[in-house]
């Protein structure tokens, strides 16, 4: 069976361009040595359509078996698979070539298109853990927003716990988002990147690197990071480098995290951006006051109608975004306002910062700033504009980049969970009386009332419904300025101060 399983893949090649007729002796010899095969027998038969998740479980189940690897663990599987996809993979400078051959002839689109179909063919994307997440779109008082419950990363079994907390650390590479990444090999606690390749591209004059992100929350999720390994920084020059991308993949849209703790991403260390192509519920959300900054005419300003704190400014000059973009960081950089509880720095320690997002619109260039707040109390530890205790049995985690935009990524856990409380709910069982599901029982006390009539058939889409209406609290409660009046003339409060 383990000859029929090397002769699928090799044909899974074939059909995916990944290899030619040229490269079949030459990549079956290859996955041969990885699996200590000394004895082949080809098949006759050339394979269509090859599936490939059961081929790599036919062929790891081999090598566990064999003695081949040595733990059966998904960890262990992910890095050995892995290293035989990367039996099927061109060089790092064909790819390259052939991404900006395609780009020179065909466009943007058209080389993004050649490269995220690879990035899924290599096995980098793993297609088929992407669709284990739960996905989902709900209507909330500012549009319709995407709701995700990740599946895709694989939970870690004990023993591979275990090994990675008595590994030896490595220095090598420096983070997940390093250029080091590609071609590497992998270790039990960091993934193998064997299959991996990145894209050049050159942004404001300097090296960097365009990759997609092995688990995609939306369509053709991509990261641009640069080549060194340098912290995040919100300054002059990420606009102009969020437009140079714009420009040159005019079809993507393109953010950065804000550069501090809390309300930053989870790479800080390494200066980077995510984009892509998709249309956030944010970006739809229309402007609901309009604001003209002095010397700025030309320059169309506005806050927009969204949770959070957000100027959208637009224009046909991206030069003139980028300046007003300044001018706004660095007022809101040291702005105050003890009555709206807006602290610059409290014991020398900045708080105030900005989640850049740009976009192209038509024949007009577009940028949504979110103001960012990290400032935190005893009351609420973990941030003040950070969703609080009472919206944690949903999301507890930081409110980065993707989640401002409207898409809500939620822990694994939530669809157990879901699933037991639906049980509960329909059943008519005491909530509180289950341990796995009672941080949930005052959230549904809260809501149920709303629903005359609860069945099998209806309660998962209104748990759907709900969840999303926590998700646009959490962005609410992330926001500086909040929805209410005093709020809003808070926050005029501040676009008064640009003038």
């Amino acid at each position: 069976m383990v000859n029929e399983a090397v002769k699928k893949l090799v044909c899974y090649g074939l059909e995916n361009h990944l290899i030619g007729e040229e490269d079949v002796i030459f990549t079956t010899n290859q996955l041969l040595e990885t699996l200590q095969i000394e004895e082949y027998d080809e098949p006759e038969e050339c394979y269509e359509n090859v599936e490939l998740e059961p081929v790599l479980k036919e062929l790891l189940d081999y090598a566990y078996e064999a003695g081949v690897l040595e733990e059966n663990g998904v960890v262990y599987r992910d890095l050995f698979d892995t290293k035989l996809m990367a039996k099927l993979m061109p060089r790092p400078s064909q790819v390259i070539g052939e991404f900006w051959r395609i780009y020179k002839e065909q466009g943007a689109k058209a080389a993004t298109d050649y490269y995220y179909k690879l990035s899924q063919d290599s096995d980098y994307i793993r297609r088929y853990r992407i669709a284990k997440d739960v996905k989902w779109k709900s209507k909330t008082p500012y549009g319709e927003m995407d709701i995700t419950i990740n599946l895709s990363k694989p939970e870690k079994d004990p023993k591979a716990i275990a090994a990675a907390k008595n590994a030896k650390q490595s220095g090598y590479p420096k983070c997940l988002l390093c250029m080091e990444n590609e071609g590497y090999a992998g270790r039990i606690n960091h993934p193998a990147r064997q299959n991996h390749r990145i894209i050049p591209v050159t942004i404001q004059d300097s090296k960097w690197g365009f990759q997609y992100s092995p688990y995609v929350y939306y369509n053709e999720h991509c990261i641009v990071f640069n080549s060194r390994h340098i912290p995040m920084k919100i300054e002059h020059g990420t606009f102009c480098k969020l437009f140079d991308f714009v420009k040159q993949f005019p079809h993507y849209i393109v953010g950065s995290n804000a550069d501090l703790p809390i309300v930053g991403g989870s790479i800080l260390s390494h200066d980077h951006f995510q984009g892509g192509s998709y249309e956030f519920a944010m970006a739809k959300a229309p402007v609901e006051r309009e604001f003209t900054v002095a010397g700025f005419e030309d320059v169309k300003a506005g806050i927009v109608k969204w949770p959070m704190s957000v100027i959208r400014i637009s224009g046909p000059d991206s030069d003139r975004l980028i300046a007003l973009a300044d001018k706004i960081l660095t007022t809101w950089r040291v702005y105050t306002d003890e009555d709206a509880f807006i602290f610059a720095e409290t014991d020398g320690e900045p708080h105030n910062t900005i989640t850049p997002i740009a976009r192209k619109r038509g024949e007009l260039f577009e940028l949504d700033l979110v103001l960012r707040n990290n400032i935190t109390t005893e009351e609420h530890p973990l941030g003040v504009y950070h969703p609080h205790a009472e919206l944690h049995h949903i999301k507890k985690e930081n409110i980065g980049l993707i989640e401002v935009m409207g898409l809500a990524v939620l822990p694994a856990r939530l669809k157990t969970e879901m699933e037991t409380l639906a049980a509960a709910i329909v059943d008519k069982k005491d909530v509180r009386a289950d341990e796995s599901i009672e941080k949930h029982a005052d959230w549904v006390a809260e809501f149920l009332p709303k629903y005359p009539e609860v069945t099998r058939d209806n309660i998962m889409d209104i748990l759907h419904s709900e969840i999303a209406l926590v998700f646009s609290k959490v962005l609410e409660h992330a926001g500086v300025y909040k929805r209410d009046e005093e709020g809003q003339k808070a926050f005029d409060k501040f676009v008064e101060s640009l003038n």
